[in-house]
């Protein structure tokens, strides 16, 4: 598969895992009863949490310059978290112990203390954790340390079976859907020694659909446990099938601008859904869905493409400037010990 064609396909996945969510929290799927939107919400974040650990992976099978690594995500998320952040807690005159784990990303660890309009901010938590964690792993024990990722993430899942937790906020019972989709990454990269027993190409995406959906259902109970493999094999098989209908929805244009904005729109409509525009009576709410929906996309296309773009090519200067200046003083102690 081209660059091009696998890079479009991972940009689907990501336009699809925020459209879920946004459906999620946003939008009426059905009866109550049907739990839909829980299922929806939740699915929405396992795709997110997969193409994170894949991407993640990747990176540090290529390239283990923790400079680079750092800058680009601190660079990518903490501008903007930050910002809403600290707008969202001055309205709503929170205390200092939110501020405290809200700016430090500890908020979705017991006790949670995310409140109404940072809900969704325990995914971000969980993220930065997971950041740290990896950039530690792979400072001691280099590209080798990246084979133990496999060992976690079944722990991490025999521990949530054993504390029989099917869906938490909690890093300790989530983050092993991002692990899944660093054991993904090791796959496919052919860091794994199990390419001659077991082969992508051979999965069914439609069935893999299913059966993430059913597992991602609240009433599908033990199920849950398998979710976030589900979830990586299903990405897995549409990155080497490619010949499939599916693949060539993933590929559509729009999922490409809407996967560049995606981090914004998770961020944003997270606080605009607890102001006038999401709220009233159940007619009123959902007459104002549609200017909602426009505004949230606006406010994302504006944040991505004239406030976020410039902390990313902030951060590409700061690691480049850090990455010389370390070349700089590694030159003069050689020099010194010659």
């Amino acid at each position: 598969m081209k660059l091009s064609e696998h890079l479009q396909v991972l940009d689907g996945w990501r336009a699809i895992s925020i459209l879920l969510v946004l459906a999620a929290h946003l939008l009426p799927l059905g009866p109550k009863a049907f739990l839909l939107n829980s299922t929806a919400g939740v699915m929405g974040m396992s795709l997110f949490f997969i193409l994170s650990g894949f991407l993640i992976t990747s990176f540090f099978l290529k390239n283990t310059n923790m400079i680079d690594f750092l800058s680009r995500r601190i660079f990518r998320i903490v501008p903007l978290a930050w910002l809403y952040i600290v707008v969202v807690l001055v309205l709503v005159g929170a205390d200092s112990d939110t501020y405290f784990s809200h700016l430090f990303f500890y908020a979705n660890l017991p006790p949670v203390v995310t409140i109404r309009e940072t809900s969704h901010f325990w995914s971000l938590c969980l993220e930065m954790q997971f950041y740290i964690f990896i950039a530690i792993l792979v400072m001691i024990a280099g590209r080798r340390g990246l084979i133990l990722l496999p060992l976690l993430c079944l722990l991490v899942t025999g521990y949530r079976i054993a504390s029989e937790v099917h869906v938490s906020v909690v890093t300790y019972y989530r983050i092993d859907e991002i692990l899944a989709g660093c054991c993904l990454a090791l796959f496919y990269r052919n860091r794994l020694q199990i390419s001659e027993y077991f082969s992508l190409q051979l999965l069914n995406s439609y069935i893999l659909l299913i059966l993430l959906i059913i597992s991602c259902h609240p009433a599908s109970g033990p199920m849950n446990y398998l979710r976030p493999y589900f979830a990586a094999l299903l990405v897995g098989s549409t990155l080497v099938n490619k010949q499939t209908h599916m693949v060539s929805f993933l590929q559509l244009k729009a999922f490409a601008y809407i996967a560049t904005i995606s981090f914004a729109l998770y961020v944003i409509h997270g606080g605009l859904r607890h102001t006038w525009l999401g709220e009233g009576d159940t007619f009123e709410k959902y007459l104002k869905r549609p200017l909602l929906f426009a505004v949230t996309f606006f406010l994302a296309h504006i944040s991505t493409f004239y406030y976020e773009k410039k902390f990313i090519a902030l951060g590409r200067t700061f690691a480049a400037w850090l990455n010389l200046y370390y070349l700089q003083q590694k030159k003069a102690v050689s020099g010194r010990r010659a």
